[in-house]
């Protein structure tokens, strides 16, 4: 983190919450300037790390302070962008994955011009 979010965020920030991946959400309002709200990353910073309804709170969608990341129970848990990590999806017949593509099925015909 930069020195100098570490000096605004002593004098003027005021702890507004943390959500389940550690990362701390600040808030400061100085006289009748708009508020202004920033969030500190727990680790290396990743944009892709503040949860939706975080997210949501951050770029003032909402005022609500998100209680929980999880509001409907059919909901996953919020993960990172992974792609271009080790833990990125990739399908079975992946290369890296040390798979091959199925074969071409016997029941395609390329077109022939006449």
């Amino acid at each position: 983190m930069q020195f100098g979010i570490r000096i605004y965020t002593m004098l003027f920030g005021k702890k507004v919450g943390r959500d389940e991946y550690g990362n701390t959400y600040y808030t400061a309002s100085r006289g009748n300037q708009v508020e202004r709200r920033w969030v500190i990353h727990s680790g290396k910073e990743e944009a892709s790390k503040v949860p939706p309804l975080w997210h949501a709170w951050l770029h003032r969608v909402t005022d609500n302070i998100p209680a929980s990341t999880m509001v409907h129970k059919w909901q996953k848990p919020h993960q990172q962008n992974l792609t271009g990590t080790t833990q990125a999806y990739q399908p079975d017949a992946h290369p890296l994955k040390g798979g091959e593509r199925p074969k071409v099925m016997g029941d395609y015909e390329s077109w022939q011009p006449k």
